[in-house]
């Protein structure tokens, strides 16, 4: 069966480098950073009931994408949208940034974090990236390809925490990564043994 190539992942990546372009180069800075913080997943923002960030924030990126990640996200989330359909890359994706953000939030509320980090900017595409990724690291064949590649992106993941003073979005990355590779189990048979799809080798 011929698989369509991926539309979703390149009309996302494009609509968030091209808006974050925009929101950067035509906005002031301090209207700006209005527009960010009001964005952002942050304790603030979900104290006062904002869920909406939830969404709006996986729309936005603190700047410009830089080239280099651009490609990199439009790989991950192309990949697996050719390979295991669009509903399910986004689910993924959405699943991994709406988990993740909520995770932090929790955390900084049972931490009683104050300041700066309560309203600090929480926006980008990074959440719902880490979740495709260990997904699709999960759904490697079983055996040394799969262990490596998880372990591999959990240990590179993780450095940022075991070097001291993380930031809360580095935790962020780490629960996207987690929850990305714990959803795999229960999706896994349906995704390969589909009718008239071959799973990718």
């Amino acid at each position: 069966m011929t698989t369509a190539l991926p539309r979703l992942a390149p009309a996302y990546v494009g609509a968030v480098a091209i808006g974050s372009y925009a929101v950067h180069r035509l906005l002031a800075p301090s209207v700006r950073a209005r527009l960010l913080r009001r964005c952002s997943t942050n304790a603030d923002n979900l104290d006062a009931g904002r869920w909406d960030t939830l969404v709006a924030s996986a729309l936005l990126a603190e700047g410009p994408l830089e080239l280099p990640y651009a490609l990199l996200l439009l790989a991950v989330l192309g990949y697996a949208e050719y390979a295991y359909g669009a509903w399910w890359a986004a689910g993924t994706f959405a699943f991994g940034h709406v988990g993740a953000s909520l995770l932090v939030y929790g955390g900084l509320r049972a931490v009683r974090a104050g300041g700066r980090t309560r309203s600090a900017t929480d926006v980008g595409p990074s959440y719902g990236h880490h979740a495709v990724l260990g997904a699709l690291g999960a759904l490697l064949p079983r055996g040394a390809a799969r262990t490596s590649a998880c372990a591999g992106l959990l240990a590179l993941t993780a450095r940022p925490l075991l070097r001291g003073r993380p930031g809360f979005t580095d935790v962020g990355h780490l629960a996207a990564l987690v929850l990305g590779i714990a959803l795999v189990p229960g999706c896994e048979r349906a995704l390969h043994y589909r009718p008239g799809r071959n799973p990718p080798q």
